[in-house]
């Protein structure tokens, strides 16, 4: 009789997959190891748990309210287990997270490493990327997120959002450019200015660039030559003095220490969006995770 908490396990990743072969090639076993582990759940319980056709695999009644379950319990056991290997020790183990690419690129690197230097134990998967992700779904324990939450996320019982200190982008561009064009003294001056495009930018954002003064808001319209799906080569083409671009206030603050760049209309407030660190709502986080999520918060936290 095969180990009943490796049957549940097994039976979990066929619902999750929707078939024996496909969860046979993620466990790394053969299908017919993968059969004769739901098979000898239903035979403990008495009753199916998978309706079998030739070509997908569903399951019954009991069997979706079984898998409910089985993913509980093994939750528990490997909570319990997390408990044990890290009581009194160094955090250790796999942390994934998830980021902008400009911010993951220029700003969230230097603290991921440091937390390793401090930690030999602790590996990192750091995946770099502006699409949304779901962080339970895709694994990841945490996931920095700009733009507001949709309903679906601010409604779950499943995920905690902290609120980090607004994304604030700040106009700027090099002493060579504007040596050949001028300042901008207003914003609507940056009409006849070439102001550089974040292609992945949707809605408002994607189309006019808002600053602020004395509660007052002007949006400016940013049609722009030059669009670009990554901010890092738009931050080069900056550098090189081809236009202006909106650039995240800690990834340029570096080049406007140095001079090279030079911040633009500094009587405005420019655009900010709002930023969220998500995990998921566990009973218990894990030592690794909750030393790294303090680092965060302590740096990145709306409420510092």
């Amino acid at each position: 009789m095969p180990d009943r908490l490796e049957s549940m396990s097994v039976f979990v990743r066929v619902a999750e997959l929707g078939s024996f072969s496909a969860a046979a090639t993620a466990l790394g076993i053969s299908p017919q190891m993968v059969a004769k582990h739901v098979e000898a759940l239903e035979k403990r319980l008495g009753t199916r748990l998978i309706h079998r056709t030739t070509r997908r695999h569903s399951l019954t009644d009991f069997g979706r309210h079984y898998r409910d379950r089985c993913k509980a319990i093994l939750a528990d056991v490997a909570d319990a287990e997390a408990q044990a290997s890290e009581t009194g020790s160094e955090p250790r183990g796999l942390l994934r997270i998830n980021a902008s690419v400009t911010f993951g690129a220029q700003v969230l690197v230097p603290l991921v490493t440091a937390y390793l230097r401090a930690h030999p134990q602790v590996t990192c998967d750091l995946v770099l990327s502006d699409r949304y992700v779901d962080p339970i779904e895709e694994g990841f324990d945490l996931v920095f997120r700009i733009g507001p939450l949709s309903g679906q996320l601010t409604q779950t019982h499943a995920l905690l959002a902290h609120p980090l200190t607004p994304y604030r982008l700040v106009a700027c561009a090099a002493p060579a450019y504007l040596a050949e064009h001028g300042t901008p003294e207003t914003p609507e001056d940056l009409r006849n200015h070439e102001c550089l495009g974040f292609s992945p930018w949707s809605g408002a954002l994607g189309r006019e660039w808002p600053f602020s003064k004395g509660g007052e808001t002007v949006e400016v319209p940013s049609a722009s030559r030059l669009s670009i799906n990554d901010w890092r080569a738009i931050h080069q083409a900056a550098l090189d003095g081809f236009g202006i671009t909106l650039g995240y206030e800690s990834a340029v603050a570096d080049d406007l220490t140095s001079g090279r760049l030079v911040r633009l209309l500094p009587d405005y407030e420019g655009p900010a969006r709002p930023f969220h660190l998500l995990h998921a709502r566990e009973r218990r986080i894990r030592a690794t995770l909750s030393g790294f999520l303090a680092i965060v918060l302590a740096r990145f936290s709306a409420k510092s």
